[in-house]
């Protein structure tokens, strides 16, 4: 009995290291993937002129509605050197904040008043929200500075605090002007689980599909177990579908490349089952004792 009780223990071992093993690789994976996503976000881009007297724009991406196609932009703006008051917490003179043409509305500061933070809406260009979770999109931010009815330089700092997406900057080349031109896509731990929750759906419809099997080539009839857990995934799996980051609508590529079709899956099989059940059981029935 103690021989016996030690070579198991030996057998499990090594499967244990494995396991062991496939965590910690697990983990180191996981937070390097965190990590780099980290450093992405907190990427500030510089885009403009470097000019004493001038205008900040500090530009970040509040939160993006790919289903509306905009996005929501911060805005603070900062008058540096001559142009302002303060430490820059006011212009001297009425200051316009020219925006893009993707820009909804252009921002009006008066002279001597403390500015403060604005949110504005950017459309996005490109891109449909029936490819998510790989949909991306582009927008073109620029901004213009007047003051006193005179253009002055504009610097921009864009940054992005949009967890569900990445954004992609690139400096479009301009005199006083700050143009800068994105692109926006998913981000890797929103496509990650994107991608798990598809690879989850195939194996939940291929573990009915096995159980429906084994039901409908058995001798027992309804087998009221097997039926309520095929229910219960049914409806699971729809619940499961709907946590999906960004809430997308139905019709999207993680629709027609998982979950419609193991939903469709696991119904016929719990219809399948429940049929062969009944057969077995009216058959059985039937048997003269």
């Amino acid at each position: 009995m103690t021989s016996a009780l030690r070579r198991s223990r030996r057998s499990v071992l090594p499967v244990l290291i494995t396991i062991a093993i496939l965590i910690v690789v697990a983990v180191a994976v996981g937070s390097w993937l965190q990590f780099t996503e980290r450093q992405t976000a907190d990427t500030v881009h510089t885009v403009g002129s470097p000019a004493a007297d001038r205008v900040d724009v500090e530009a970040a991406v509040q939160s993006v509605d790919a289903v509306s196609r905009e996005l929501v932009l911060r805005v603070w703006v900062t008058p540096r050197g001559s142009l302002g008051e303060k430490d820059g917490a006011a212009p001297v003179a009425d200051l316009s904040l020219q925006t893009s043409g993707a820009t909804l509305g252009d921002l009006e500061f008066a002279a001597h008043e403390r500015l403060t933070t604005k949110d504005v809406q950017v459309a996005l260009t490109g891109g449909s929200i029936s490819d998510y979770p790989f949909d991306t999109y582009e927008t073109d931010i620029a901004f213009r500075a007047q003051m006193g009815g005179e253009q002055v330089p504009v610097r921009m700092l864009f940054s992005n605090n949009d967890t569900l997406f990445s954004v992609s900057a690139e400096p479009v080349p301009a005199r006083q002007e700050a143009v800068v031109a994105l692109g926006l896509a998913r981000s890797g731990s929103l496509l990650v689980f994107a991608v798990f929750m598809m690879v989850a759906m195939w194996a939940l419809a291929a573990s009915v599909l096995l159980g429906a099997w084994y039901l409908t080539t058995g001798s027992e009839g309804l087998v009221w177990p097997g039926l309520a857990w095929m229910a219960a995934t049914l409806f699971a799996l729809a619940a499961f579908r709907n946590t999906a980051p960004g809430t997308p609508p139905i019709g999207c590529v993680l629709d027609w490349f998982a979950f419609l079709w193991a939903e469709s899956v696991i119904a016929l099989c719990l219809i399948t089952v429940v049929i062969t059940g009944v057969n077995k059981s009216l058959r059985q029935e039937a048997r003269p004792t």
